[in-house]
This record gives structure tokens, C-alpha cells and sequence, in this order.
């Protein structure tokens, strides 16, 4: 018995698709933009993890261990990390809750919708990340 190749369950695929190479002209829809980045603070907030508890490991081991976490935690550098590093984190929470309200029904997966939480998350996570700004200077 001999199968054909362009044949997907009795459906016949296409072999020329059009294909988009030049990613600049692509424009993805707000809640395209919400959903990547929603993965990409969710990979911040797992590699971050490894990090804090490194510092708080260190804090912990000893007095000096404590006063070297102290030095480290005083930089310029360092407090920006922290304050992305909850940026991210607050972000993936805020996304996250609007992911759980629509698969409950308390929101309405349309695209407006959609769109508009979408934004909403937006300036939710500008205002929290004002504050873990204040709180890390």
C-alpha cells in the first residue's frame, strides 16, 4: 500500500505556503505580545529563583556571609537586576490571574476582550513595577 506523502488523514496539504521572512512587517496583536511575554518573565522568574536563593543562602550561612550578601545586594547594578527581576515576577502574576479569571468565566474570551485586559495587565504591571522600584532604592 502506497502512501502519499502530501496527505494528512485524507486531507490534501498544500506544498507552496506563503512564506514571510522579513519579521519587521509582522504585527502581532496585543494579546500575541501579552502571551510571549508572559513566557519570557516566567523563564526570568525560574532562572531568578536559582539566584535569590543563593543570596539568601549566603545571607544566612554565617555573619559574614550576611555582610557579604549586604555588599552585594548595595550595588547599583545589582538593585537594577532586583527590581527586573520583580518586574518580571509581578508581570507573570498579574498575566496570570487574567489567564485564570477567563478560564473561570469571569471574563470573556473575545478579542476585544481579550484586548482589553490585555492592556489593563499592561498598566497593572507599569504601577507595580513603580513600586518595586521604590522599594529596591
Amino acid at each position: 500500500m502506497e502512501q502519499n506523502n502530501n496527505s494528512i488523514v485524507g486531507k490534501t496539504v498544500k506544498k507552496q505556503r506563503p512564506v514571510n521572512l522579513d519579521l519587521t512587517t509582522i504585527r502581532f496583536p496585543v494579546t500575541a505580545i501579552a502571551s510571549i511575554l508572559h513566557r519570557v518573565s516566567g523563564v526570568i522568574t525560574f532562572v531568578a529563583v536559582g539566584i535569590l536563593l543563593w543570596i539568601l543562602g549566603l545571607s544566612l550561612s554565617s555573619q559574614e556571609g550576611f555582610l557579604v550578601a549586604s555588599s552585594i545586594m548595595s550595588g547599583f547594578f545589582v538593585k537594577f537586576i532586583m527590581w527586573g527581576i520583580l518586574t518580571a515576577l509581578a508581570y507573570h502574576v498579574v498575566v496570570g490571574v487574567r489567564h485564570l479569571l477567563m478560564d473561570a468565566g469571569y471574563l470573556e474570551e473575545s478579542f476585544e476582550a481579550g484586548t482589553r485586559s490585555a492592556n489593563v495587565s499592561f498598566v497593572i504591571t507599569v504601577v507595580l513595577s513603580i513600586l518595586a522600584g521604590v522599594l529596591v532604592w
